[in-house]
């Protein structure tokens, strides 16, 4: 799956990003917590630079929770502390600010001593869909910053007051030019970063089935009822769970095309119960 998507005005949320980096005292980074290392996009390191950040993970109801310990422990192990939050609900997002006031206490200490309040003004960056306006609107308290479960919602930036002494420059999504590593885009896509009308979703979907019957056979064979071993070929099996859904079209052939969608849809609403796309052995690898 080579996919190349890089919409104008992403390339314009990259200046915008950039140009506006001095303003703020620290970089929020929220990543999927299904898939940290696909949904970390490699530009913003070089964007941000040395400017401090915090790496928040959202969705974790979403994602394996055996899964999501693994990735925090490898993100400890590179020194980086990890938020774990779910922005729909709120939960765990009292830890941000918590966290953003650790990472900087020497400056506000600084401040404090001279009798002054400093006003943190923080910036929040990640990948189209990430959940960025949720998690906005759940420290605000309000609906300030648009939402939607469609990538691209945001399209310029905003100031969202978040509390007392801590302010938030909202950005949209942004993506990177291309996806060179085809696990990376696949992960993207399957988790809705990228929108369907651009992929096939026939491919997805047995992309989709080679992974969930090698990481979690038993949530397939549970869900749709279906007996398969490991070397069943992937559209296979994606015709074996459409059979048994009575997706029949004329002349008896089974529709494999609203199967394939109906397995995306049922993944991504937690019908299979909590997947996670990635783990951290594959990144090390990746990495090496």
């Amino acid at each position: 799956m080579n996919i190349n998507w890089y919409p104008g005005h992403m390339a314009k949320t990259r200046r915008l990003i950039t140009e506006n980096l001095k303003l703020v005292d620290i970089v929020v980074e929220l990543l999927d917590a299904r898939i940290p290392h696909s949904s970390k996009n490699p530009d913003i390191d070089n964007i941000v630079n040395n400017k401090p950040r915090l790496a928040v993970f959202n969705k974790v109801d979403l994602a394996d929770d055996k899964v999501t310990e693994e990735w925090i422990k490898y993100y400890k192990e590179k020194n980086i502390n990890v938020v774990c939050i779910n922005a729909r609900d709120g939960k765990g997002t009292e830890k941000i600010s918590t966290e953003i006031n650790k990472i900087l206490s020497e400056k506000i200490n600084k401040y404090t001593e001279k009798g002054m309040n400093y006003n943190i003004k923080m910036m929040i960056v990640g990948i189209p869909n990430v959940g960025k306006s949720s998690l906005i609107n759940k420290l605000a308290k309000k609906s300030s910053a648009k939402t939607g479960d469609k990538p691209g919602v945001t399209k310029g930036k905003q100031w969202v007051r978040i509390q007392k002494g801590l302010e938030l420059l909202d950005t949209p999504g942004i993506l990177w030019p291309k996806f060179e590593d085809p696990e990376v885009g696949k992960n993207l896509a399957l988790t809705g970063a990228i929108k369907d009308e651009i992929l096939d979703t026939l491919e997805l979907s047995c992309m989709l089935l080679n992974y969930l019957k090698r990481e979690y056979p038993d949530n397939l064979k549970e869900r749709y009822k279906v007996e398969f071993d490991k070397d069943i070929p992937d559209y296979d099996l994606l015709l074996m769970i459409g059979k048994k859904r009575g997706f029949i079209i004329s002349g008896g052939e089974i529709d494999d095309e609203r199967t394939a969608k109906m397995l995306l849809d049922e993944t991504r609403g937690l019908k299979l119960g909590k997947i996670s796309f990635e783990k951290p052995y594959q990144s090390q690898n990746e990495e090496s």
